[in-house]
């Protein structure tokens, strides 16, 4: 995150702790011992109770990155028929869970002949939103019912934007964003060992083996990249030591990109626990009084406005989620605030610098329209199942840490940490990865 965005946040943070100033009952000094214990607490029993989920998530998602090849991935997501939306929800679902790195991802593939339709629609919702690691800690914090409707919401998403692109959106705003794309004038390879865009024309480090060249971002990548490993099975990757170190590798830049955010998600978490007090929640969110499908339609549309506006993208968003659910927010209200991750400011701006002004209206629109229809839907569905949980049931009040399997799995997560950790600071364990380094044309 940019030093603006964290100043924007710092307000926010600061208005967060006025509002509690002007609303609270209680005399101001006890007011602020009161909160100030109860932001720790919370702030500090959330990242106790996903800790191990995180690690095992980055890691599973630094494995699956790191011994697999995505050079035909793009081939595969040329139409938009279910075919091609399946495999983009499938190759988003086993990517990276940052928001950034998403867009990023799916705006190169986007370029290479990916229809919008199966990489923006497809792939981009679901690598942030539908991989293993937001869906752990969705399911610790919030149980397993939100799991599950962030998966059917997922894919029930997913579908509208797939059936805007194909019927809605011109095909020459398509096409003009693919051009967009197309003339930004820099050619980038895909250094193997780091996995970051390098461009080829001013890259100093590179190798050439059996007529394919590989380029490098630096010096310790080009030395510790070996090109008779490149082609190497899962099952030799994942029993060698320069597999687990490429897996190091990619898991640790996926903890490098994300973990201001979700650092930050708790934060916030904490801040609207312990500083906005419970009046504020029931005169905000006072229940139906128009009725029930008007109430969950504003309260949707509140919640990606405040998905919007608080900066926070995927993992990050639950935190503050289950603190929002908890005081009154209605169950597909927050699924929609989850699923606007997509459209935060930082993140409409590069959509506009990657596809253009228009385009990018157009997409960020789309994505609130589907995000505030998607939680409506959603609401209704489960709740004519009988599927919403009880909002005490949410995780955000747990302040001991005591012996239990909690200990246990953060322990042997933490202990997996450090090991990764270890091997990504070696230089002397090599770095075999699955994947080569392609022309970005």
């Amino acid at each position: 995150m940019e030093k603006k965005e964290y100043a924007v946040l710092a307000v926010i943070a600061l208005a967060t702790v006025a509002v509690g100033v002007f609303t609270t009952s209680q005399p101001l000094s006890t007011f602020f011992v009161e909160s100030t214990r109860e932001f720790l607490t919370t702030t500090a029993a959330m990242a106790w109770i996903t800790w191990w989920a995180l690690v095992v998530g980055f890691a599973i998602a630094g494995g699956v990155e790191a011994w697999t090849s995505d050079e035909k991935v793009s081939d595969l997501l040329e139409g938009h028929g279910l075919r091609e939306i399946g495999y983009g929800s499938l190759f988003g679902f086993v990517s990276s869970s940052c928001s950034y790195s998403a867009i990023a991802t799916a705006k190169n593939l986007f370029k290479k002949g990916g229809s919008a339709a199966a990489t923006i629609g497809a792939f981009m919702f679901a690598s942030t939103n539908l991989v293993i690691e937001i869906g752990a800690v969705i399911w610790i914090l919030l149980g397993w019912q939100f799991l599950l409707a962030d998966i059917v919401g997922g894919f029930i998403l997913i579908g509208m934007m797939a059936f805007a692109f194909t019927y809605l959106v011109p095909d020459d705003v398509v096409e003009q964003a693919r051009e967009n794309v197309r003339d930004d004038g820099e050619r980038t390879v895909q250094d193997p060992v780091c996995g970051m865009e390098v461009n080829p024309d001013d890259a100093d480090h590179s190798i050439e083996h059996d007529g394919e060249t590989y380029y490098f971002c630096s010096e310790s990548c080009k030395e510790s990249f070996d090109p008779e490993e490149a082609n190497t099975t899962i099952r030799e990757q994942a029993t060698s030591m320069s597999g687990w170190k490429a897996l190091a590798d990619k898991q640790w830049k996926e903890w490098g990109m994300l973990w201001d955010e979700i650092a930050i998600g708790f934060v916030f978490a904490g801040l609207i626990a312990g500083f906005i007090p419970e009046q504020v929640w029931t005169t905000v969110f006072s229940g139906a009084t128009f009725g029930l499908p008007v109430y969950v339609f504003w309260t949707a549309v509140v919640g990606a406005l405040i998905g919007v506006a608080t900066f926070v993208c995927s993992v990050g968003n639950v935190p503050f989620g289950a603190v929002l659910f908890s005081n009154g927010l209605p169950f597909g209200s927050v699924l929609s605030y989850i699923y606007a991750d997509l459209i935060v400011p930082p993140i409409m701006d590069a959509y506009r610098d990657y596809y253009g002004t228009k385009f990018a209206a157009l997409l960020s629109g789309m994505i609130f329209v589907a995000a505030v229809l998607t939680g409506i839907i959603i609401h209704f569905v489960f709740l004519g199942m009988g599927f919403i949980p009880d909002p005490s049931s949410v995780q955000i009040a747990e302040i001991k840490i005591e012996m239990n399997y909690k200990m246990v799995l953060n322990v042997l997560a933490t202990g997996l940490f450090l090991f990764l950790y270890w091997l990504h600071a070696s230089e002397s364990a090599g770095s075999g990865e699955g994947e080569h380094a392609h022309m970005a044309d």
